[in-house]
């Protein structure tokens, strides 16, 4: 049996406060999501789409904030604030009472009363960045194959199986990877993920 390799720091708690600089790939790194042209990214419907469940996250998870991000034509580019406070009030409601009023955080606590085991003294934290990755993928990826169905369209992979995560430690990093992100369109034939280009992101 193959076991598949973690990306992840095995001792790192990816529910803590911080930021993180997020990279997904398209499957095979096939150039899906548009084109860029005149050092500008020209974005087709998945691309859009990409771009519109991006910011639904901060929705979804009450306990982070989005910053800088870009569609390029085979990845994705992002950075995720976790910033938690307590999103349950500490008297007057009971979780169990109305696990609806929570549906945004992704659980039912009566069920997950700790979010994969995550608490601080302030109360709960929210879910760690892989269970976040995880929504946007998979939130992505249907109305991706919604969408071409609709149009009688074959659909293939969206997304390859992993992602690949930055913890950003400092003000002078997290200013170097939004110009990073930014200027991604300007350098794309130098890009390492420019069709044909072998060379692999490690994280």
């Amino acid at each position: 049996m193959r076991f598949r390799k973690s990306i992840r720091l095995p001792a790192y708690d990816y529910s803590t406060d911080g930021a993180y600089f997020v990279t997904i790939c398209s499957h095979d790194r096939k150039c899906l999501f548009g084109e860029v042209v005149d050092s500008e990214t020209v974005l087709n419907d998945i691309g859009n789409l990409i771009k519109f469940w991006w910011f639904k996250l901060p929705e979804k998870y009450p306990t982070i904030e989005t910053d800088i991000s870009i569609v390029m034509p085979n990845h994705f580019h992002g950075i995720i604030n976790i910033v938690n406070t307590d999103p349950f009030p500490t008297v007057g409601v009971d979780p169990c009472v109305d696990p609806n009023q929570y549906a945004a955080v992704g659980v039912d606590p009566c069920v997950d009363p700790n979010i994969d085991g995550h608490t601080n003294q302030g109360g709960r934290m929210g879910p760690p960045l892989h269970k976040m990755i995880q929504w946007f993928k998979t939130m992505t990826t249907n109305e991706y194959f919604r969408s071409e169905k609709q149009k009688g369209r074959q659909y293939e992979k969206l997304w390859q199986r992993n992602y690949y995560e930055h913890i950003i430690r400092n003000e002078q990093s997290l200013d170097a990877i939004r110009e990073y992100i930014f200027n991604n369109p300007l350098k794309w034939e130098l890009d390492k993920y420019y069709p044909n280009n072998t060379s692999e992101h490690t994280g």
